[in-house]
């Protein structure tokens, strides 16, 4: 996979190794992550709804057998919440409003046939980057924890200058804003 931003892009000359072209793709699997070429997260939440919604089939079934609302619950946060929140730190905050609507709409399915509320994604990004980012910054031989850099006051975190909104959606600058927000 090729990713190239300029605004007059050629195609790329073939990569050869040993003798064999490499072919281009235009999105590829990374752990569980689809990862397109021009580096939207259109595919890769598609991917999570439709695996979410196979799974909201089996939680029809539970209510259909009458189990406990817990259970369902548990059913619902250790099957298909954990699919809607794969890798979401890093996708999330790129997303589109369209996309996390749709996001969305699958829990709010869920909590209609469990009969409860249930924790909003947003509420689950926010918490899992908090997370992740407090790890980062308890870590200092982690890459990233330079990047977490607090000011001369010792209660915020400084702002990571960004020039576009691509860099400013990717984790650490949303991170360093959401560790302010929380500090504040």
């Amino acid at each position: 996979m090729v990713v190239d931003f300029r605004k007059n892009s050629a195609s790329p000359a073939p990569i050869t190794l040993c003798d064999s072209t490499i072919d281009t793709v235009e999105s590829f699997h990374f752990l569980g992550t689809i990862i397109s070429q021009d580096l939207k997260w259109e595919l890769n939440i598609s991917s999570l709804i439709k695996k979410a919604q196979q799974r909201m089939y089996f939680l029809w079934q539970l209510k259909k057998f009458n189990l406990p609302r817990i259970m369902m619950v548990h059913f619902y946060s250790s099957i298909i919440e954990s699919i809607l929140t794969s890798s979401i730190t890093i996708w999330y905050a790129a997303a589109t409003a369209k996309d996390k609507g749709r996001l969305q709409r699958v829990i709010r399915s869920a909590e209609k046939v469990i009969g409860c509320n249930l924790p909003l994604l947003q509420d689950l990004y926010t918490s899992g980057t908090l997370g992740r980012a407090g790890k980062i910054v308890a870590d200092p031989s982690h890459p990233g924890h330079k990047l977490f850099e607090t000011l001369p006051s010792g209660r915020r975190l400084r702002s990571i200058r960004t020039k576009t909104s691509r860099h400013k959606n990717c984790f650490f600058p949303s991170a360093t804003s959401l560790i302010n927000k929380a500090r504040t």
